[in-house]
């Protein structure tokens, strides 16, 4: 590295007062992957400073970016400069990773790039590295082609995700790694819910959805494996979304919407709805059956708990039945790994599990994951797992039905761990995936549960599902 920037160790000066068109917001995206880097913070904590900024969506743009290529820049970077990228100082560090993000995958010029990361580097008070962060970009901009050769026969380099993860599915997935990891850099489609109006059915009810986003100019399509489903030729914000706020339609991957079909409540059934925030599937329990007895709401962090009560609110607003069924739902933040929580709960009918999990099959929607999670967090997920099924599963009712779902590729948060669990379990029992509830298109039947991968026809996150019962009931 040039000598006049050491490891660790940037001068900073104040902000100029005056950059370039286009520098800031390189500059907010910096700071942003900065923070996800260096100080493990999620991408949307790390964006929060930038919602009332006018370029928001495009800083947003560019850290994402960054970070969901980050695994393959930095091998390429280090090819470029004459010491290990690791060894610079941390800012400066995320400032060549964004701005070869810039060269490698935006529409703009490099040269356009290159100029905008010598602004930035002066916004960022990096002053005395203006000239490195020249040299070194323009020689990206001219060796690329060969640079990223050099480092793509790696797939998991190629496909930008860290060695361990790319290796664990490579295992667990043989015949779908390659695709599976090349999915989780393309962008996820937004997919709408759509709740079922009045005494309409819910084909009808979807089909005057589609024509009210056609009158509206958004194209939109039923997905015919999933009621109620709606995907977006082109996404769009959810306030531009007609019946968004009066809670007829909510944003919700396919996938996640098999969650509620599967719990299938009952009139009268008691439900819990363990680790529910942020609320979709919980108002979407209502939606499929609002004559629930009642259902309890548990998620161990009061902030995102908020997150259902908002859910909620604006789901009341669809109708007088919804109000009600809302009205019924019991919000309470606790740790549901602590035996007391529900200790004194009588037995629920249903109980949803979506529990905590490596998010590893979200990563198209959240790249902050590839940096984020690390291989040793698997093991400590899947003992959290297994206490809550075994404490969750000590609340439900004899013939009930358990829903166990994570959001993880991972096997052992998933069959995995639902085998081991029913093997010291004497009175569970694994459920067929029920005939009424159709598969989405790839989904993999597994002997214990089905996983849905990012990668397969039905374009859905990655899922796993399971259905468990008490004693010999359905």
């Amino acid at each position: 590295m040039n000598a006049r920037v050491k490891s660790g160790r940037v001068a900073t000066h104040a902000k100029p007062n005056k950059l370039a068109p286009g520098a800031d917001t390189l500059v907010a995206a910096v700071s942003a992957v900065l923070a996800v880097v260096q100080e493990g913070r999620s991408a949307d904590d790390a964006l929060a400073f930038a919602e009332a900024r006018a370029d928001r969506a495009a800083v947003r743009a560019i850290t994402l970016g960054t970070l969901r290529w980050y695994f393959r820049l930095v091998p390429v970077l280090r090819t470029l400069v004459e010491r290990d990228v690791e060894s610079t100082a941390p800012l400066l560090r995320a400032l060549l990773v964004t701005a070869a993000h810039q060269v490698e995958y935006s529409r703009g010029a490099p040269e356009v790039s290159v100029h905008l990361a010598v602004e930035a580097a002066r916004g960022l008070g990096l002053e005395r590295a203006t000239g490195f962060v020249n040299a070194v970009l323009r020689r990206f901009v001219r060796e690329r082609d060969a640079a990223f050769a050099s480092v793509d026969g790696d797939p998991a380099v190629r496909t930008a995700h860290p060695a361990w993860f790319a290796a664990a599915v490579t295992e667990a997935w043989p015949e779908q790694a390659i695709s599976l990891l090349e999915a989780n850099d393309g962008h996820p489609p937004m997919v709408l819910r759509v709740a079922r109006r009045g005494n309409e059915s819910l084909a009808i009810t979807t089909q005057n959805y589609l024509q009210e986003l056609a009158a509206e100019g958004r194209a939109a399509v039923a997905l015919g494996w999933c009621a109620g489903a709606v995907r977006l030729e082109h996404s769009a914000p959810v306030s531009a979304l007609p019946g968004f706020r009066d809670g007829r339609v909510s944003v919700q991957d396919a996938g996640a919407q098999l969650a509620a079909r599967l719990l299938a409540p009952l009139p009268g059934d008691r439900v819990l709805d363990a680790c529910a925030a942020p609320g979709g599937k919980t108002g979407h329990i209502l939606e499929c059956e609002p004559g629930v007895g009642s259902l309890l709401a548990i998620d161990s962090d009061e902030s995102r708990l908020s997150l259902v009560r908002g859910t909620l609110e604006r789901l009341a607003e669809s109708n007088a039945t919804m109000a009600e069924a809302c009205r019924r739902v019991n919000l309470r933040a606790a740790d549901l790994t602590v035996a007391e929580t529900l200790a004194d709960e009588d037995a629920f009918d249903r109980i949803l599990l979506d529990a905590p999990c490596s998010a590893t099959g979200v990563i198209r929607r959240h790249p902050d994951i590839k940096l984020l999670r690390r291989a040793e967090d698997i093991a400590a997920l899947a003992r959290i797992q297994q206490r809550l099924l075994e404490l969750c599963f000590a609340r439900l009712a004899p013939g009930g039905r358990l829903v166990y779902v994570t959001c993880s590729v991972l096997p052992a948060e998933n069959e995995s761990a639902v085998q081991a669990f029913v093997a010291r379990t004497p009175a569970a029992r694994l459920l067929p995936w029920p005939a009424e509830v159709d598969l989405p298109p790839g989904a993999l039947r597994l002997q214990a549960g089905v996983q849905l991968l990012p990668n397969a026809a039905g374009d859905t996150d990655g899922f796993y599902y399971c259905l468990l019962t008490k004693g010999d009931g359905a």
